[in-house]
């Protein structure tokens, strides 16, 4: 089952041009180091400057994995600190995890019987 994460905050409307383009080079490092994918959701209605990153895992035990890699590089550090610190608002980001909802097996006509 996948596992994803969703989370939103809001980039202060000062900084707005600076935390775009950190964002985008936050989703590049991590798609290209780290095993999981990242989405960039931009806002069509709504709060006009609440944005959110959707990772996608492979599992709990997966997501885990990556953050602990991901929490322990300090290239990874340099450019998430920037980001949370002077480019989000405070108090405006909010994490949720979802987890995939397995298919129904199908039961085959001799265990109907």
């Amino acid at each position: 089952m996948s596992v994803l994460v969703y989370q939103t905050f809001v980039i202060r409307q000062e900084k707005f041009k600076e935390g775009i383009d950190n964002l985008r080079e936050i989703k590049k490092f991590r798609m290209e180091n780290y095993h999981h994918s990242v989405e960039i959701l931009t806002p069509v209605s709504g709060e006009d400057h609440t944005y959110a990153l959707l990772a996608t895992y492979e599992g709990l035990a997966e997501m885990e994995l990556q953050n602990k890699k991901m929490f322990d590089d300090d290239q990874y550090l340099e450019l998430i600190g920037p980001f949370f610190l002077e480019h989000v608002a405070e108090g405006s980001m909010y994490t949720q995890i979802y987890r995939t909802l397995s298919d129904k097996k199908k039961v085959s006509d001799k265990e109907n019987k």
